[in-house]
Parts: structure tokens; C-alpha cells; sequence
């Protein structure tokens, strides 16, 4: 897949960008979040970690980027699969850790 003109400063691809675009939005979702539901006091999780809302996002995007490596090394394309190992493993850091 080519890279759009404007994009070709970099070796950037669409689904970079959209990589990049993803984590941007994932960074404003929290911020709408905090803004109109204030209380991102630390919780006592299930790691006996005192974790907060953009702690558990950083710890569920780090995880995220383990499970699609770990998939890509060990299967291969299609990435359907950890995308929904990763969604899961981030709705149960934001519910348990």
C-alpha cells in the first residue's frame, strides 16, 4: 500500500496513521471523560497497584501492543483475532486493575 502524498515525509501508511489517529482520540475521550465525570481518584486494583483512568488506558495500550506483536510472530495476518484478545483485555484492565 502506497502512502498518501502528504504522508510521505515518513514511511507512514494509512493504517499507521490510523494507529496514531486511534491513540489521539483514545487521548481525548479521556479528557472529554474527566472533564464531564471528574474522579479519577486512584483505585485499588486486582495488581495491588493505586492505578487511575489514564493508568489503566497507558497499561491497556501497552498490553494491547504485546498481544498484537505476540500474535503477529506466532500466526500471522489476519489481525481480526487480537484485536479481539485486545478489546477484551481492556475492558477487564478498566473493570479489575
Amino acid at each position: 500500500m502506497e502512502a498518501a502524498p502528504f504522508l510521505s515525509w515518513m514511511a507512514w501508511t494509512w493504517p499507521t496513521a490510523a494507529f496514531f489517529l486511534f491513540i489521539f482520540l483514545c487521548l481525548v475521550g479521556m479528557s472529554v471523560w474527566e472533564y464531564y465525570a471528574p474522579g479519577g481518584d486512584p483505585r485499588h486494583g486486582i495488581l495491588g497497584l493505586d492505578t487511575t483512568r489514564g493508568d489503566r488506558l497507558f497499561i491497556s495500550l501497552l498490553g494491547s501492543a504485546f498481544i498484537f506483536l505476540a500474535w503477529l510472530g506466532l500466526v500471522g495476518t489476519p489481525l481480526w483475532g487480537p484485536l479481539v484478545i485486545a478489546l477484551v483485555y481492556a475492558f477487564a484492565v478498566f473493570r479489575w486493575v
